[in-house]
C-alpha cells in the first residue's frame, strides 16, 4: 500500500468519518450506562395524587418531610443552620383552611401540585408531552416528590421560612382548573405580626409561572428579609421506559447565566466538594435534562447571590437570594420571581429571559446548528412535516456545498479516467517503490490530476453532519415528530431499520462511481464501509439517518451527472 496513493488518502478520510460515528455511539453508550433501566411508575394521565380528605389540618405536620440532623435545607441571610425547629401556627381569622395540604392546579399545559407547607411546587406534569408514543396518555413528569425521588421548586423569605419552620399557608380551595385566560392561586399566612400573601399566576398558554409575595409588617419592629428561590433535586438519572443501550441522554445538571458568561454549566460533580457562589445582575438558574428544563428567573435589574451546593442529605440545591429589604412597621413589601417548568422551546425561552434559550445546547458546532435549526423550523412552518423539512434542508445544504462537491467529483472523474494508466505503472514498478512514486507524480502532472482535490472537499461535510446531529438530538420540536408510515418519531431510531439499510445501499451505489482501489485489501475495506455505517446508524435517530440517506442520494446524482458529462466529452470538465 503506497502512502501517496489517492486511494489511501480517501480511505483514511473514510476511516476518520467512521471513527467519528463510532465515537458518537460510544458517547451515547456512556451517557446511557447509568440509566438504571428503572421503570417510571405514573398515575393516570393528567392526575396528581393528593392526600385524602380525611387528613385534616392536624395531620398536616406529619406530612412534613423530616430533615436529618445538621442538614441545611433552606438558604438564609448567612447560609448557616437555623435555630431549633418549631411550628408556626396560623391565625384562624384569615379564612378557611382546605382539608388537604396539597393544592392541584390544572391548565391546558401543566398539572401542578403545590404544598401549602412552604408553598413549594412539588410536582409538575407536562400535559402536551407524552412519556412515550406507546403510552400517549401518561404525560412527562418533570418535578416530583416521592419516596424514591426528590425534585421540587422552593421559594420563600429569609427569616420567615426556616428549616423545620415553614409557613403553613391557607387556601380557599384545594383544586383549580384553568381552561383559558389567567388564574391566580392565592396562599395566605399570618403569624407573629407578619401577614404574607403568596400568589402563583397561571396563564393558559404559558409554562412560566410568576410567583409573588406581598408582606405586611403588623409588628412594632422593622422586618429584614430577602427573597430566596431554589431547585432541590437528587442526582438520580431521568427515568425512562425501555430506552435501550443506545438511547441518547443529554446533560443532566444545573446551568446559569452570569455577568461574565452567557451560559455556564454547573454539574452535580462541580458542587460535590465545594459550594458555588456568584453575584449576578438579574439572570436565571436551571436544572436541565433531555428536552426539558426547570428554571428560576430573577428580576432583570436587581443583584442576586446565586448558589449551588450539596447538602448532607445528598440533595443538590441551586438557586439565588435577592437583596435585603427592610419593611417598617405598618408597611408592605413586595417580592417576585418567575418559575418555568416545560420543554426547551427556543422561542419561548428566548422571550422569558436573556440567554435562557442557550439551554438548548448544540455543543461545539452551535454556530452551525443554530442557523440550521432556524432554516429547518422555517421550512416546517410551510410543509407541516419535520421529515419533509429535513429532506428540503438536505437539498439546501447540498446546494450550499455544491461547488466543493463538484470539485471533488471532477477530480474523481479524472482519476477514474487515468486508472488504467495507474495500474500499468504499478505493475511495471511493483518492485521499485522509488520509481513507482516518481512515475505516479509524472502521471499526475501530465494529466493535471490532484488526488487531494477529491478528498479534501469531503471534510466540510463532517461538521455539517455533527451540527445537524445535535439539532435533531437537542430540539424538543422533533421529539415524537412523525414522518410517514412506520416512522412516527424522528428523534428515535427507525424501528424496522429500513432507513439505515437504504442508506447502506446508497453507499454501495456511490462506490460504483468512484475509482476502484488498486490494492485488494483496500477494495475489501471499501466494500465493508457501507455495512459498518449501516450497523452504526441503525441506532441513530431516524431524522439523522434520513438526512444521511438523502445526502447520499443527492451526492450520487451529482457525481453521476458530472462523471457522465466528463466521459461524454472525453475531456477535462470545465469549472
Amino acid at each position: 500500500m503506497k502512502l501517496n496513493s489517492p486511494d489511501v488518502i480517501r480511505y483514511a478520510l473514510l476511516v476518520a468519518l467512521g471513527i467519528t460515528g463510532y465515537l458518537l455511539v460510544l458517547s451515547w453508550a456512556a451517557d446511557s450506562a447509568d440509566a438504571g433501566g428503572r421503570e417510571n411508575q405514573e398515575p393516570v394521565a393528567g392526575e396528581i395524587s393528593t392526600p385524602s380528605g380525611d387528613e385534616g389540618v392536624a395531620g398536616d405536620q406529619e406530612l412534613v418531610p423530616p430533615l436529618p440532623s445538621g442538614v441545611v435545607d433552606l438558604p438564609d441571610d448567612s447560609m448557616a443552620s437555623p435555630a431549633s425547629a418549631k411550628v408556626t401556627h396560623q391565625d384562624p381569622t384569615l379564612g378557611a383552611v382546605s382539608s388537604d395540604r396539597m393544592i392541584v392546579v390544572e391548565t391546558p399545559l401543566l398539572n401542578v401540585l403545590i404544598d401549602r407547607y412552604g408553598g413549594d411546587v412539588v410536582k409538575t406534569s407536562l400535559l402536551r408531552h407524552a412519556q412515550s408514543l406507546s403510552i400517549p396518555d401518561v404525560p412527562v413528569t418533570l418535578l416530583d416528590r416521592t419516596s424514591h425521588k426528590t425534585y421540587e421548586a422552593q421559594s420563600g423569605l429569609t427569616g420567615l421560612d426556616r428549616d423545620h419552620d415553614r409557613p403553613l399557608y391557607m387556601s380557599t380551595q384545594s383544586r383549580y382548573r384553568l381552561d383559558e385566560g389567567s388564574l391566580e392561586v392565592v396562599l395566605t399566612h399570618r403569624a407573629e405580626g407578619i401577614e404574607t400573601v403568596k400568589t402563583f399566576a397561571f396563564e393558559a398558554d404559558q409554562y412560566v409561572i410568576p410567583v409573588s409575595y406581598r408582606v405586611r409588617n403588623l409588628g412594632e419592629e422593622p422586618l429584614h428579609t430577602r427573597l430566596f428561590v431554589q431547585l432541590k433535586r437528587d442526582a438520580s438519572p431521568v427515568e425512562s421506559r425501555g430506552a435501550g443501550f443506545f438511547a441518547p441522554r443529554a446533560y443532566l445538571g444545573a446551568a446559569l447565566t452570569t455577568d461574565d458568561s452567557r451560559y455556564e454549566k454547573l454539574s452535580f460533580e462541580d458542587v460535590e466538594s465545594s459550594n458555588f457562589s456568584a453575584v449576578v445582575t438579574g439572570g436565571w438558574i436551571a436544572i436541565l435534562q433531555h428536552y426539558f428544563i426547570a428554571a428560576w428567573v430573577a428580576d432583570r435589574d436587581q443583584r442576586y447571590d446565586y448558589f449551588g451546593r450539596r447538602g448532607a442529605d445528598g440533595l443538590y440545591r441551586f438557586g439565588f437570594i435577592g437583596p435585603e429589604t427592610v419593611i417598617p412597621s405598618g408597611r408592605e413589601g413586595n417580592f417576585s420571581a418567575r418559575f418555568y417548568a416545560g420543554p426547551k422551546d427556543q422561542a419561548s425561552l428566548r422571550n422569558i429571559s436573556e440567554n435562557l434559550n442557550l439551554t438548548v445546547d448544540y455543543g461545539w458546532f452551535w454556530w452551525l446548528s443554530v442557523p440550521m435549526f432556524m432554516v429547518l423550523d422555517l421550512i416546517q412552518d410551510y410543509v407541516y412535516n419535520w421529515g419533509i423539512a429535513i429532506i428540503l434542508l438536505t437539498v439546501a445544504i447540498k446546494l450550499a456545498l455544491w461547488p466543493l462537491a463538484s470539485t471533488s467529483y471532477r477530480s474523481m472523474a479524472k482519476l477514474r479516467k487515468v486508472t488504467p494508466q495507474m495500474k500499468r505503472i504499478q505493475e511495471r514498478y511493483s518492485d521499485d517503490s522509488a520509481k513507482l512514486r516518481q512515475a505516479m507524480m509524472e502521471l499526475y502532472q501530465k494529466e493535471k490530476v490532484n488526488p487531494l482535490q477529491g478528498c479534501l472537499p469531503m471534510l466540510p461535510q463532517m461538521p455539517v453532519f455533527i451540527a445537524l446531529y445535535w439539532v435533531l438530538y437537542e430540539s424538543v420540536e422533533l421529539r415524537h415528530a412523525p414522518f410517514f408510515g412506520w416512522i412516527q418519531d424522528l428523534s428515535s431510531h427507525d424501528p424496522f431499520f429500513v432507513l439505515p439499510i437504504l442508506m447502506g445501499a446508497s453507499m454501495f451505489a456511490a462506490q460504483a462511481l468512484n475509482p476502484p482501489a488498486p490494492n485488494p485489501m483496500q477494495q475489501r475495506m471499501m466494500r465493508l464501509m457501507p455495512v459498518v455505517f449501516t450497523v452504526i446508524l441503525a441506532f441513530f435517530s431516524a431524522g439523522l439517518v434520513l438526512y444521511w440517506l438523502m445526502n447520499n442520494v443527492l451526492s450520487f446524482a451529482q457525481q453521476w451527472w458530472i462523471t457522465r458529462r466528463f466521459e461524454k466529452a472525453d475531456v477535462r470538465p470545465s469549472s
